[in-house]
């Protein structure tokens, strides 16, 4: 952990800034914001028209002075400025005065195991911008850990995967700090992508960018293991005429198009556990592996990392919000560190 929890009692807010939603957690407030990280701007004018859901169903759908933006890719903040006009937007008015009013206000962010400083930098400029005297920074891993429940301050070994829009952190916890923890670029954007280019490429079919996303309804029921539904009717357009067109597609193949890139995600855990102390290894043999992150509702994907790993696989209860929940729950000083006794001379 790069902060104390000692320090984190003493932030006001905490703030997830996801390359797929924005979460803010308030001390004492809990969970006030939970929209996509979209904000929709008047090329003309530059003002800011809509930010969150709106926005995001605006995508794809403007005239062309009006640019649908995502401030945020990959966990870091790529553009500081509309990153701030879009948190100022989300919190609102009465939630900005409440902050405000606070002497010093600190505030918690997370961010990527290996982000780097450049990327650090931005998201501390991020919440400065809006009115942070301090910002405090915790790894992505151990905030999702905690918001899931794992004993993360104990010495035993706990596997937590991040199944982000981005990319897919791995990693192995033990005694509060990351033993060992490797980042794949693949996430829930790679496996809409390859399902996208199946579909053009086998189906001559291309979809409306809103599509994408609820195409996992082509994998309900038991996703991506063969007892799934043999085929689903999907609408799209024509890449040859341009005309709507339905197609029925099947769900094998399209299990076929997601398996590739799921491979990387497979790899990533093989190469934590081959870095992990032997001792480590064996708790995880019990205790298994915790999937957080919201790609980690696709249906099937548990099983499959059951039957490629032959451990433990679970759920948290609330993936998508497991992070900011355990900076929040950091903030209110329900987690308590471990004391040590060293033995009296």
């Amino acid at each position: 952990m790069t902060v104390s929890l000692e320090q984190l009692r003493r932030c006001h807010v905490a703030v997830d800034l996801g390359a797929a939603r924005t979460r803010v957690y308030v001390k004492g407030a809990g969970l006030v914001v939970d929209e996509p990280s979209v904000a929709a701007v008047n090329t003309r004018t530059g003002a800011l028209i809509a930010v969150g859901s709106f926005a995001e169903r605006m995508t794809g759908r403007t005239p062309d002075y009006i640019r649908v933006v995502r401030p945020v890719s990959g966990g870091t903040v790529v553009d500081i400025e509309m990153a701030q006009r879009m948190l100022r937007h989300l919190l609102g008015e009465k939630l900005r005065r409440a902050l405000r009013r606070k002497p010093r206000l600190r505030a918690a962010a997370c961010t990527p195991h290996d982000a780097d400083p450049l990327a650090q930098r931005a998201t501390v400029e991020t919440l400065v911008g809006l009115g942070a005297r301090r910002v405090e920074l915790v790894d992505t891993l151990i905030a999702a850990a905690v918001g899931c429940g794992l004993p993360v301050e104990q010495p035993t070994a706990t596997m937590i995967m991040v199944c982000g829009a981005a990319a897919t952190q791995v990693a192995v916890l033990s005694l509060g700090s990351v033993v060992t923890a490797q980042r794949v670029p693949v996430g829930g954007e790679a496996i809409d992508h390859a399902v996208v280019q199946h579909l053009r490429h086998a189906h001559e079919l291309m979809l409306p960018s809103q599509a994408v996303r609820p195409l996992q309804l082509a994998l309900h029921g038991n996703g991506i293991t063969p007892e799934g539904p043999a085929s689903t009717l999907i609408h799209g357009l024509d890449v040859a005429t341009g005309l709507a067109r339905s197609v029925h597609v099947d769900t094998a193949a399209v299990r076929d198009a997601i398996h590739t890139p799921l491979t990387a995600v497979l790899d990533g855990i093989g190469k934590v556990l081959r870095d992990c102390p032997p001792d480590l290894v064996a708790d995880l043999t019990d205790r298994g592996i915790m999937m957080v992150g919201g790609s980690a509702l696709l249906p099937g994907l548990d099983q499959m990392l059951r039957d490629a790993t032959g451990m433990p696989v679970a759920i948290a209860e609330r993936p998508d919000v497991c992070a900011v929940l355990g900076l929040g729950a950091m903030l209110e000083g329900k987690i308590a560190p471990m004391v040590l006794n060293p033995l009296a001379e």
